[in-house]
């Protein structure tokens, strides 16, 4: 079974078709669901052309959400790196005012 399915179901003298999703090996969600079919043929024809159109959907889906993830990871990054070049400059003049601060009383 691939990732994304459909199956037929009779449901009050009507037929319904779902496109299913496969979460786990075990466990399967439905996505999508008509219901009101006066046939299975009619179930089967719509759940075929969905189930292209709603792969489609995802693959477009997907790219979005890959790239809102990698711009956030790059933000992310460059706040690191401005975080420790800030760091890095508070280090050195901290160090240096301990510098000038340190005064040898013993040698006078």
């Amino acid at each position: 079974m691939a990732k994304f399915d459909y199956r037929i179901v009779e449901k009050r003298n009507a037929w319904a078709a779902e496109i299913t999703r496969q979460v786990t090996s075990r466990r399967t969600v439905v996505s999508k669901r008509q219901l009101g079919f006066e046939s299975e043929a009619e179930a089967v024809e719509w759940a075929q052309k969905e189930l292209v159109e709603f792969a489609k959907t995802q693959a477009v889906r997907n790219d979005r959400k890959s790239e809102q993830r990698t711009e956030k990871e790059e933000m992310i990054a460059r706040k690191k790196e401005k975080s420790a070049a800030q760091k890095a400059e508070y280090e050195a003049a901290r160090d240096a005012a301990n510098d000038e601060d340190e005064y040898d009383y013993d040698e006078e």
